[in-house]
């Protein structure tokens, strides 16, 4: 074996974030965050459940916030989502009900 001399500090932390998944829980807290300002005052009765298949999935607090959600809001929502996530690929929001 060759002895290439010490590794980069980006390589070694690239392996770690990789390891531990860190990587993907930044994302997550990236996402939420995003979320939390698009949706504005209905932050308080939403929270991100997933993201599957470019679509992000969002359990919602009552009845009421819902139907508002996805018949009123949703297109602006969606839209300030993918301004705020570059690189992130977002097609649709789905919304389900919730009670926690």
């Amino acid at each position: 074996m060759q002895d290439r001399g010490p590794e980069r500090l980006s390589e070694v932390l690239s392996r770690l974030f990789t390891a531990r998944g860190w990587g993907r829980q930044q994302e997550r807290l990236r996402l939420e965050q995003a979320w939390a300002t698009a949706a504005g005052e209905y932050s308080a009765v939403t929270r991100v459940a997933g993201f599957r298949r470019n679509v992000l999935e969002v359990e919602v607090k009552g009845a009421v916030p819902m139907q508002e959600l996805s018949q009123f809001h949703k297109r602006k929502v969606l839209e300030q989502l993918r301004k705020a996530l570059t690189g992130v690929t977002i097609a649709d929001l789905r919304f389900r009900a919730a009670a926690w």
